[in-house]
């Protein structure tokens, strides 16, 4: 795990949105998130969680090289779907 994935963890513990900011940026992802922890701040971390784990295990399956071959489940973020990486989105080159 390097610092940056340890930083947003942290950073997510206290207020959820922010660290899905952080991943994602402003979108659907970051509005669904905003209205999780308004419901109750529990779904907010499950869902934050969630997205950063899709995003830290894409980003390193991007560096090996694999290609994705379908998008994971409610998740909206383009940029959390390629682990941050252009142009391997669900499963395209």
């Amino acid at each position: 795990m390097d610092c940056s994935a340890l930083c947003i963890i942290i950073i997510t513990l206290f207020f959820p949105p922010v660290g899905v900011f952080l991943i994602s940026g402003c979108g659907a992802d970051l509005l669904i998130n905003i209205c999780l922890t308004i419901l109750g701040y529990f779904p907010g971390h499950i869902h934050a969680f969630y997205l950063e784990y899709v995003y830290y295990h894409r980003k390193n399956l991007g560096a090996q090289g694999t290609v994705f071959s379908k998008p994971a489940t409610g998740v909206y973020s383009d940029r959390i779907q390629t682990g941050g990486h252009r142009g391997t989105a669900y499963g395209t080159m």
